[in-house]
């Protein structure tokens, strides 16, 4: 489904992203491991165009993607949700919602409003709600419903569980089991190795922007001196 090879992406002068190579099957969920500032946003936002990258390939459902801007990435079917989530505050759900609409895709799963609210039953029982009134929680739920409206068939989740309480946590990690069996794709930047363990099926460890490790959940649940190294605060 998407696969990205020897990417090398900069801030301005700043070399972030060394030669990141990583890859999502279709219904797989793979994490992207690494503390602060390790590169993981980076590695989103240069997959989705929102950083140019320098060099390497990005490949979506067998298209090169790692040219195109970041509208035509979207509509391709790669669903992106921010760290910062940036939904329309003025906006009630519905509307939140409304924005994000994009057509049918053959072969992926079409999202309404109503199927949404059957994922996020908290989303379900505010819709005329502004989105400035909700909880940091409600917000991310929001976002990531917003983008399951383009119907996408490969979602990127950036820090899904920052700040959010445990049990938010644990709905989050319903939801994203709930999008596997739905057949997509779901990529997670992270750094809680736990939520991890929950619902992914592989994932990566970025450290300096560079790819240290890359395999299933439970070769890094069993690598105790691993995760010392690149994962512990």
């Amino acid at each position: 489904m998407l696969s990205v090879t020897g990417l090398h992406a900069y801030y301005g002068r700043a070399h972030i992203l060394h030669g990141v190579s990583l890859e999502a099957k279709a219904g797989e969920v793979v994490a992207l491991l690494g503390r602060n500032g390790a590169g993981k946003s980076t590695t989103m936002k240069a997959i989705m165009g929102l950083v140019p990258p320098a060099e390497g390939t990005v490949s979506f459902a067998g298209t090169r993607i790692e040219r195109l801007p970041p509208y035509r990435i979207a509509r391709l079917g790669l669903g992106y949700v921010p760290e910062e989530r940036r939904i329309f505050t003025e906006l009630t759900v519905m509307e939140n919602l409304e924005v994000g609409r994009q057509q049918a895709r053959t072969g992926v799963p079409t999202w309404t409003e109503e199927k949404l609210f059957a994922l996020f039953p908290n989303l379900g029982r505010m819709r005329e709600r502004p989105g400035g009134r909700m909880s940091g929680g409600e917000q991310q739920m929001l976002t990531i419903a917003r983008t399951l409206m383009g119907n996408p068939s490969c979602v990127m989740l950036d820090e899904p569980s920052e700040g959010l309480a445990p049990i938010i946590i644990e709905q989050m990690a319903h939801s994203i089991l709930a999008l596997k069996r739905e057949g997509l794709s779901v990529i997670l930047s992270e750094q809680n190795l736990h939520f991890c363990q929950s619902v992914a099926d592989r994932a990566y460890i970025i450290e300096k922007g560079e790819i240290r490790f890359g395999g299933s959940m439970a070769e890094l649940a069993a690598n105790a001196s691993l995760r010392e190294q690149y994962l512990s605060v």
